[in-house]
């Protein structure tokens, strides 16, 4: 077997049904589907059922423990040479296995990551989530570039490495706070070769409410602070940037009570940022509602990010997050 797609799933049937149907329009054949179902209350075997015609599926049932701890059950069970992981909301083109394939059989790298897109027929809100995620302008740049490739760190949508990597280093460590990232670190600290696959990207739907996406950003921000306590060095003054961001909001806020003058001034380089937001978001999705729609959504994330790393942040530093070495 030349993959194991592995996939989490947490009370997401209808999720599901789009993923494994997009399987099945894979050019690339030799693939198994390895499902873990993490303590669902909506079960999605039944679907599973649905597709065992059409794609090597199999099934698994198993306590919640998170989707890190989930993705070990699935790779102990797994038989491909190569795994992959996809959450459970997005979609896979038709070319994803055949391109990865393809790369492989150069053999220059041991694990990879690919970028996530909105697909055309996504909402008007997912197109907006998705931009706010991905923008140079906002936690995206912060990220750098993904082509930079002794900075860029594989996440658990759309990721995979050796069956080897697995055998020699081990999986997730830590079941759903920033698990992906400490992972792909710990991959490239054991010296395996990582690399970013341009055209082995996903369409991921993310979340389809403003206060699910806010809870998201949330919790993004915590798993940044998270990381720290398996590797110190990776927390760097520019992934504070939108704690940062939610100081200088709130501060802007209170000088409108003592300090109309700067208020006015804040009210002028938050507005020139948003606007900034706007037209590049414009320009990227061509689509005005969207542009309009991200103004909100990168408000929002960057704010719910910055008060996710300042929650973990007072942990750490009053010792509730100590390290586990």
């Amino acid at each position: 077997m030349r993959f194991s797609i592995i996939i989490p799933v947490y009370n997401r049937p209808s999720e599901i049904k789009e993923l494994l149907d997009s399987l099945t329009k894979q050019y690339f054949g030799d693939f198994e589907v390895i499902l873990v179902e993490d303590g669902s209350t909506q079960k999605c075997d039944e679907i599973a059922s649905e597709y065992a015609g059409q794609l090597t599926i199999k099934y698994f049932f198993k306590e919640n423990a998170g989707q890190g701890f989930a993705r070990n059950y699935g790779m102990e069970r797994a038989t491909g040479e190569y795994f992959v992981m996809f959450d459970s909301d997005c979609v896979i083109p038709k070319e994803y296995l055949l391109h990865l394939d393809e790369q492989l059989q150069l053999d220059y790298f041991d694990a990879h990551g690919g970028a996530d897109r909105a697909d055309e027929h996504f909402t008007v809100l997912q197109k907006a989530i998705s931009y706010s995620m991905t923008s140079v302008l906002t936690t995206g740049g912060i990220r750098g570039s993904q082509k930079a490739m002794d900075k860029f760190h594989p996440r658990g949508f759309n990721m995979g490495f050796k069956a080897s990597v697995f055998e020699q280093i081990g999986g997730f460590i830590d079941p759903r706070m920033g698990e992906d990232v400490e992972l792909s670190i710990r991959i490239r600290k054991s010296g395996f070769r990582v690399a970013f696959l341009p055209e082995a990207y996903v369409y991921h739907k993310r979340r389809n409410t403003l206060w699910s996406f806010a809870k998201q950003a949330f919790s993004f921000g915590r798993n940044r602070i998270n990381i720290r306590r398996f590797h110190p060095e990776e927390l760097k003054l520019v992934h504070l940037l939108p704690f940062f961001f939610l100081l200088a909001c709130l501060g802007w806020l209170a000088t409108g009570l003592v300090a109309p003058s700067l208020f006015y001034l804040g009210a002028g380089f938050l507005g020139a940022y948003l606007l900034a937001l706007f037209l590049h978001s414009v320009i990227s999705t061509k689509q005005l509602s969207v542009g309009l729609l991200s103004v909100f959504t990168a408000f929002i994330q960057l704010n719910a990010y910055g008060l996710g790393i300042a929650v973990e942040g007072l942990k750490l530093i009053f010792g509730s997050s100590k390290s586990p070495h």
